[in-house]
């Protein structure tokens, strides 16, 4: 499953600004992330870069963007011969320098001495809320109570809890007029209760866009 520009950054917390930014290569580093695809000078992001892209959000509130992309740097040639993807590390902020525990468990720190093995540092999970550039970042797996973000389910495309149907098919049906239970009728698995959030989200996106 592929997400457009203004999915990606509602689910990530970044702005279409920001994408833009972390995608460019500057005058001393690589791009920060490039998306899986671009069609028709579009650019599409996958699932692993979404949650890369929530990591990114996260440690940015406390540490400076050439931070981050030196941690990013240092971890690309500490795992060099493991490296697919940065969603498969979990990067994680403390006062005195960014860390990140590896597929294969291990936490090791990124800055101020990049490489040496960590006992024990607290784990904060980026795909919970937080506090990002002045308001809250939703929850990946629930960005509102009844919708659903699984990467089991379309690939991690938002649907109503409980069902396989996109936010946006019962946003766009309610937008036409639709009430909740006749858009229950056309798709028995969906709540609806799910109806407000799936247009709730929907608007979300459109101000992204």
């Amino acid at each position: 499953m592929a997400f457009s520009v203004p999915i990606a950054s509602v689910l990530s917390g970044a702005s279409a600004r920001q994408l833009g930014y972390w995608r460019r290569r500057t005058s001393s580093s690589e791009p920060l992330l490039i998306p899986f695809a671009q069609r028709s000078g579009r650019y599409l992001y996958s699932w692993a870069d979404i949650v890369a892209l929530r990591s990114i959000v996260y440690l940015r509130q406390e540490k400076s963007l050439p931070r981050i992309r030196e941690a990013v740097r240092s971890l690309r040639k500490l795992e060099e011969s493991e490296w697919e993807h940065l969603a498969q590390y979990v990067l994680v902020r403390t006062t005195e320098t960014i860390v990140v525990k590896t597929p294969k468990g291990e936490i090791l720190d990124l800055e101020r001495a990049p490489g040496t093995v960590l006992e024990e540092v607290l784990m904060e999970d980026v795909l919970g809320s937080f506090e990002a550039n002045g308001s809250r970042v939703a929850a990946l797996p629930r960005p509102r109570p009844y919708l659903s973000v699984n990467p089991g389910v379309l690939g991690g495309y938002p649907v109503i809890a409980g069902s396989r149907v996109p936010f946006h098919v019962v946003a766009a049906l309610a937008d036409e007029g639709a009430a909740p239970n006749d858009i229950v009728e056309i798709y028995p698995s969906v709540d609806p209760l799910g109806v407000p959030d799936a247009q709730d989200f929907a608007h979300q996106v459109a101000l992204a866009a």
